[in-house]
């Protein structure tokens, strides 16, 4: 049972989350006011369990205030929300890690899963060395999770691991063309000791039988995490979409085009323009509901999600944002040449999602055909992100 009532991302906090999209886009990190506001809005909390003075929301939740915050800062929006995802992920391990890491309430805990680590047996615990990539927010980060291949060499498993950000060292390399402002640099761990209770196989993480579905009873920690992932990172995909849209709609009110003394908003192929992408945006809202609710019944019953479900979610989300880069990329198109001025905000969330688009759970090839293998039987990789 929820505790609290469910925080609101108001247009206040979204209006400031686009007043400094520049300042973050230069800082290559959140500008502090906006982890600041962040704190004070109590999203963090939406998805921690109620013993810890969460929320305990149904999962859903927190794809309407991603999407939204993308209407100020697509950045802003990817960090914030994975803060907010990986408290989630964090309720999925032990009683005993979550008494810990959860001792003053919710953490700032990026999570770079791809398992470029090596855990290896050490006692009641593990030596954990490794370098890892894409460590979003990892600038202001409390703890962090990282994925790695643990036990002995004759019988290693996927797991993720939990330490103390003191635990790590940054490395600056996030200098990129979009989605800058996510700060998502290099970690590097050297021998460090990590306790055999701040580790979760993945095998549990990707089915949703983690030890915090049993612990919070609640269908929140029942869903997969490959579905929960994409869905939340295609969020500020789409949302930047429809932020371009509704930019595009207010330029056309005063563009005039050039040579020709035309207003741009009696111009027929602009008008199609935009009414194209607002019922591309509607199909793909569509879409997102179906494939959200799809899940949500089946964990409300407690039913196994299965591989074709899981890589049904995720070619779904593969799909949301790659149309929403091609929605944005029709009506830059329109926008003539001063829309590229690095002070308009078209050409930032251009760059976002082009960047968001490069995420290897959107690989658009990939999740389409693990979606239509598993359909017809085909057998795929043990290990293939689903």
């Amino acid at each position: 049972m929820a505790i609290t009532t469910a925080p609101v991302v108001t247009e206040e906090f979204i209006s400031r989350l686009a007043q400094r999209a520049a300042e973050a886009e230069e800082l290559r990190r959140l500008p502090a006011a906006t982890v600041e506001d962040f704190h004070e809005s109590g999203l963090a909390r939406l998805l921690l369990p109620a013993r810890y003075g969460g929320c305990q929301a149904e999962f859903p939740a927190i794809l309407d205030p991603v999407r939204r915050m993308a209407h100020g800062c697509a950045s802003s929006a990817w960090t914030l929300g994975f803060y907010v995802l990986h408290n989630w992920m964090l309720a999925l391990f032990g009683e005993q890690a979550q008494d810990e890491v959860f001792a003053s309430g919710p953490v700032l805990c990026p999570a770079p899963l791809a398992p470029t680590g090596r855990g290896v047996p050490d006692g009641d615990g593990i030596r954990l060395s490794g370098r890892w990539s894409w460590a979003t927010g990892v600038a202001d980060a409390d703890w962090i999770m990282v994925g790695a291949i643990c036990g002995p060499d004759d019988a290693p498993y996927p797991a993720l691991v939990l330490l103390p950000a003191s635990d790590i060292r940054v490395e600056d390399v996030w200098h990129t063309a979009g989605m800058r402002a996510t700060g998502s640099n290099d970690v590097v761990i050297e021998d460090v000791f990590v306790p055999s209770h701040r580790l979760v196989t993945v095998v549990d993480i990707y089915s949703g039988t983690a030890p915090g579905a049993e612990l919070h009873d609640a269908s929140a920690y029942r869903w997969p995490m490959v579905p929960a992932l994409a869905l939340v990172a295609a969020m500020p995909a789409l949302g930047s979409a429809e932020w371009v849209a509704d930019l595009f709609a207010e330029r056309l009110a005063g563009r005039v085009l050039a040579y020709s003394g035309v207003a741009q908003k009696n111009q027929p192929a602009a008008q199609i323009r935009l009414g194209d992408a607002r019922v591309r945006l509607r199909a793909l809202r569509g879409l997102l509901d179906d494939t959200v609710g799809r899940i949500q019944d089946a964990v409300d019953a407690r039913e196994r999600i299965g591989r074709p479900a899981r890589a049904d979610a995720r070619a779904a989300a593969a799909h949301i944002v790659h149309e929403s880069r091609a929605v944005i990329a029709d009506l830059l198109e329109a926008s003539g040449a001063s829309a590229q001025f690095v002070t308009n905000p078209l050409q930032r969330a251009k760059r976002d999602v082009d960047v968001i688009c490069g995420h290897v759970v959107f690989d658009y090839d990939v999740a389409r055909e693990l979606s239509g293998a598993l359909e017809v039987g085909v057998k795929i990789s043990p290990i293939s992100m689903i």
